[in-house]
């Protein structure tokens, strides 16, 4: 009989893990950092970020990201940074903003598309807003509508 080995890694690329970059108003992830991505000493997003993307068939995932670097009055909500990360994802926008990640590194949280946002996960989201002081920019329920659609 084969010795079983134990799990040492997880990934949160699973089924339900959007593949390939959107269209205009198609499906993509929202992603939160695990605790294996070092955010303390990262110079890829900071602290509160709204975090989208898709898998690869390599098993890496692709994200777009906004941190309101500049401090935007109209981004200061974590979901129009996901939002503003998403419009430049579906657009193919030119950004700096985006990079490829081993999926270990970021948890699916929920879902993002045309029309809103689902967190499956409202709490790991609540807990990556609190750990960036940041909890008061959270929403205020786990579905998001857009409010011009």
């Amino acid at each position: 009989m084969a010795e079983e080995k134990p799990i040492t890694e997880t990934s949160s690329y699973g089924k339900d893990t959007p593949v390939g970059r959107p269209d205009i108003d198609g499906r993509a992830g929202v992603f939160v950092p695990t605790d294996e991505f070092d955010i303390n000493n990262s110079t890829t997003f900071r602290k509160g970020a709204g975090i989208v993307g898709f898998g690869n068939h390599d098993g890496t995932l692709t994200v777009y990201f906004e941190s309101n670097r500049f401090d935007e009055s109209s981004l200061h909500k974590w979901e129009n940074k996901a939002r503003k990360a998403y419009d430049r994802m579906v657009m193919g926008a030119p950004t700096v903003s985006k990079g490829k990640f081993d999926a270990r590194f970021l948890e699916q949280v929920g879902i993002i598309d045309g029309m809103g946002i689902n967190l499956k996960q409202p709490e790991r989201l609540a807990q990556w807003l609190a750990m960036s002081n940041l909890p008061d920019t959270a929403p205020e329920e786990p579905v998001v509508r857009w409010k011009n659609r």
